[in-house]
């Protein structure tokens, strides 16, 4: 079941990777034939089809007749991804980076786009995809930002706002966000390990909620090692480049490059399935092989 149907005037999309974000997206419009997509793993092949769109044989061919591509690979390929495909980018289309990189990082595939003929935008995500699918609040910052943004409500995303006209801005503001709060979720883990090695972990948790009533500091310790061992080596690509952004503005990183090895720690991991509450996390965590120091 879709969010929208594929409407007649929703315009031409490429999609350059079809993860989460991808097919989530795919999914909840209801693009069908009206989008094209292309990842460099075969194996989601089979994803696009369930969703519809077309699975297209290269990069080439996702782009052709697009007129709004939209970057949807890890935070390490965005540059990357923008330096092989534009060239492939139809005369007046825009790239839409929708990956969480820093501003700078957000600069260099502009430059790659612009100097193959095409436009670019800065496109951030301020939500989960799931469970927002079209409703993740997007920013979009560049020169063509308002007709990007325009595209991507033809396309049924509901959440959307321009903030600016500089490469960099809209991802500024993501990473800057994402400092906050995949910094809580580092501190989270590090606060709960500590305080259930010492056996005071109620105590803890107690005196926290005793601050703050909106949620439960139990309920929130567990969702944020939930987030932290499913998505941990992705946030931690993303949390690298907020790194990056930090240095840039003279600041020394020391909590983000610590939340970097914490996301990617927990991410590596692998504990699957997850277990169910809290404590079943910390003991799973703390009994396996990597966090323990084992081979």
């Amino acid at each position: 079941m879709t969010d929208s149907h594929s409407l007649p005037d929703a315009p031409r999309v490429g999609l350059v990777g079809f993860g989460e974000a991808g097919s989530t997206f795919a999914h909840a419009g209801g693009w069908e034939d009206a989008a094209r997509a292309w990842d460099i793993l075969p194996a989601r092949k089979a994803a696009m089809q369930e969703c519809g769109v077309v699975a297209a044989a290269s990069a080439a061919e996702a782009l052709e007749g697009a007129q709004v591509v939209l970057s949807l690979v890890t935070a390490d390929q965005a540059v990357a991804a923008a330096e092989s495909y534009a060239a492939f980018l139809p005369k007046g289309a825009i790239w839409c980076d929708m990956n969480s990189v820093a501003p700078d990082t957000k600069r260099a595939a502009a430059k790659a786009v612009r100097a193959a003929g095409g436009r670019y935008v800065d496109v951030a995500l301020m939500a989960p995809v799931d469970p927002a699918r079209l409703n993740v609040p997007l920013l979009f910052a560049g020169a063509d930002a308002h007709e990007a943004m325009m595209l991507l409500r033809a396309l049924g995303f509901a959440k959307t706002r321009v903030v600016g006209t500089e490469i960099g801005q809209a991802s500024a503001i993501k990473l800057c966000r994402s400092i906050m709060v995949k910094g809580l979720e580092a501190l989270t883990a590090e606060m709960v390990l500590s305080a259930s090695q010492a056996g005071v972990l109620e105590e803890v948790l107690s005196s926290l909620d005793a601050s703050e009533k909106h949620v439960s500091w139990h309920e929130r310790a567990d969702y944020n090692l939930d987030r932290m061992l499913l998505h941990g080596r992705r946030r931690s690509a993303e949390m690298a480049e907020a790194a990056q952004m930090v240095r840039h503005l003279g600041i020394t990183p020391m909590m983000t490059d610590n939340t970097v090895s914490w996301q990617q720690g927990l991410g590596a991991l692998g504990i699957d399935p997850l277990p169910q509450g809290l404590e079943g996390k910390i003991a799973a965590i703390a009994n396996s092989q990597q966090y323990k120091g084992e081979d």
